[in-house]
């Protein structure tokens, strides 16, 4: 009789007369039954773990930004370090002055395919250095512009003493004022996306340093201990286009999770643009008090290293870029030096690039349309 019982029994295998196994057979039943919906639920949990993986890369471990093209460094003094990307050859040097607003200064060698430092290579100008922006410490938090022209002037010194000089949105206003300061150790200025007058357009950054008091700012210096933290910097850079940097960016990141080539540009500009760099204090706040309040530079009234800097007392070739886009530095900022510099007309070029700010100096297009024509330029005026 025990046997006919076993027998009737609707278990059929060891793991049905196991309870502790039943389980591994639903789910095993339910994943035949059901083979297509466990297939994109798989690959959806697949998707959520890459999507994770490339946020917790860029958003939280934040790796240091590295430079793509082979270089050496020839100096390293308090604000920089000095690095030489030259293949040789004689000519008039060029040096890169990267922006200094809370990014390191590989923008300017972004990738193989974005890098204005390869292509001024590749395009013949053999002598090419870049400054590499240091992050401030405590000691440097009383270092101001007088600190960041004079060594400037031996990256210059070291370099050849005569240079063709290209400043880059915040590095343009010092570029502009070196040549002020020293005009005969400088051959052309190329200002790219550089705020020279401040009073006009209709940029962000301007509209924030002339509505908010200038007790804001140095609040923001104070929290960070003497020191602007870069983070505060991205944290106002962000807000410009909050949709897009809190939400949209990540939208879009998880929709092409699959596209490896997209996730390998997204985790390359964003490892760039989430590192950043502390400013010094002092040096900060004298730029958003003389520079963007009171506009002293573009008025004549700025003093650099003992003297007064007149954009009047420049007079090389200059080469103004402006982003037909560009909400920080609008063209009226960069253009209107014009009126105000020594360099007789015929040199002084304006011209317009398809792009905003941060592609002024490594965007596809402008590094295709634009900047060629500018080492073409530089080129002529550095002949003989």
């Amino acid at each position: 009789m025990r046997s006919d019982r076993r027998a009737s029994d609707p278990f059929k295998s060891p793991e049905d007369t196991n309870p502790l196994l039943w389980p591994s057979v639903f789910i095993s039943d339910y994943m035949k039954k059901n083979a297509k919906v466990v297939e994109e639920t798989l690959e959806t949990l697949r998707d959520n773990l890459e999507f994770l993986k490339v946020f917790e890369k860029t958003q939280i471990e934040k790796p240091e930004p590295t430079w793509t093209t082979k270089n050496s460094m020839i100096m390293d003094l308090n604000t920089l370090k000095l690095r030489d990307f030259s293949r040789g050859g004689d000519g008039i040097p060029m040096i890169i002055i990267p922006p200094y607003a809370g990014h390191t200064s590989t923008i300017v060698d972004f990738n193989t395919k974005q890098s204005l430092i390869e292509l001024l290579l590749e395009n013949g100008l053999e002598k090419v250095y870049s400054m590499d922006w240091k992050s401030a410490t405590e000691e440097m938090r009383y270092y101001d512009i007088d600190n960041y022209l004079s060594e400037l002037d031996i990256c210059v010194d070291e370099s050849g003493g005569r240079v063709n000089l290209a400043g880059m949105c915040q590095g343009g206003w010092l570029g502009a004022m070196y040549a002020a300061r020293f005009p005969d150790k400088v051959n052309t200025l190329v200002l790219g996306g550089a705020p020279i007058d401040t009073d006009v357009g209709d940029g962000t950054i301007m509209k924030y340093a002339h509505k908010l008091p200038l007790e804001f700012f140095e609040g923001l210096v104070s929290v960070g201990g003497g020191v602007l933290k870069g983070d505060f910097m991205l944290d106002g850079f962000k807000s410009l286009h909050p949709d897009e940097q809190y939400f949209g960016k990540y939208v879009a990141l998880y929709k092409r999770i699959n596209n490896l080539e997209y996730v390998k540009r997204f985790e390359l500009f964003e490892r760039w643009y989430e590192y950043t760099i502390d400013l010094p204090g002092k040096l900060y706040l004298q730029v958003v008090k003389e520079l963007f309040k009171e506009n002293k530079f573009f008025k004549g009234e700025f003093v650099g290293l003992g003297k007064k800097l007149d954009l009047g007392n420049i007079k090389c070739p200059v080469y103004l870029l402006a982003g037909e886009r560009d909400d920080i530095t609008p063209k009226e900022q960069v253009f209107n030096a014009e009126e105000r510099l020594g360099t007789d007309k015929s040199k002084i070029v304006k011209d317009i690039a398809n792009g905003g700010h941060i592609g002024l100096f490594m965007g596809s297009i402008p590094l295709r349309d634009n900047w060629p024509k500018i080492i073409e330029w530089i080129k002529m005026h550095s002949a003989g």
